[in-house]
């Protein structure tokens, strides 16, 4: 599995809605094919989700996690495993450290509660399509109080000690929601310049996207997260 980097978003983002809940399935595929750019052409059981991404190659997957959390984490990492994994977002009611920590490790790139309000729903979509990360405010504030997710903080310093000047600024512009195109522009430097320095961000703190980055900075007191009143995007 590769590392995603952003990209500029498809004219038409296509989503595939997993989750056991039929009235929750429906009433997300009216409010995103009610947005500008968005559809969902098909919903699906949790249980159907891998076979449904293989067929329809979605762009963004919203994957609905609640009890037994197992069954829900089991099917992100067959989705993140996929040849081509599309952006996975998890949609759920549980806020625990451990669940935080176990989405963010198999490689969602979005952690949105399912009270989220529609309008930063889609919002949230667009942003995942480019393969940005958006996590749910709260889920950002129990980051920025200093949630663990299985490094000690001193081997995490480590890392970063190993960026290079450079990549330390891409880290923080990171973690404080940038896009590439902004990154370019505060550093005066190309997109494709930015691109290589993430990479090599990436690959430095042994991580797979840019919210396990920024929450590596986070916790290391690199950055800090600017929160939005209802969600944050990287």
């Amino acid at each position: 599995m590769g590392n995603i980097a952003p990209k500029e978003a498809p004219n038409t983002v296509n989503v595939l809605i997993a989750d056991d809940e039929a009235l929750l399935r429906t009433g997300i595929r009216l409010i995103l094919e009610a947005a500008a750019g968005l559809t969902a052409p098909m919903t699906c059981t949790i249980a159907e989700a891998v076979s449904s991404a293989t067929h329809l190659r979605p762009d963004v997957v919203l994957l609905g996690i609640q009890p037994p959390a197992a069954v829900g984490l089991k099917v992100l990492g067959r989705l993140r495993s996929l040849e081509t994994p599309p952006h996975v977002a998890v949609l759920s009611s549980l806020d625990s450290d451990s669940h935080i920590g176990e989405v963010l490790r198999l490689g969602a790139t979005g952690f949105l509660l399912r009270d989220t309000d529609p309008d930063v729903l889609t919002r949230s979509v667009r942003a995942l399509a480019t393969g940005a990360g958006c996590l749910s405010a709260p889920i950002v504030r129990r980051l920025s109080q200093g949630f663990t997710s299985g490094d000690a903080p001193g081997h995490l310093v480590g890392k970063l000690r190993a960026l290079s000047a450079r990549e330390r600024q891409t880290l923080h512009l990171l973690g404080h929601g940038h896009t590439n195109a902004e990154i370019g522009r505060q550093l005066n430097i190309s997109t494709t310049t930015v691109k290589d320095y993430v990479k090599a961000v990436l690959a430095k703190l042994g991580v797979t996207n840019r919210v396990q980055a920024a929450v590596i900075a986070t916790r290391t007191g690199a950055c800090g997260w600017h929160i939005h009143p209802n969600s944050h995007c990287c």
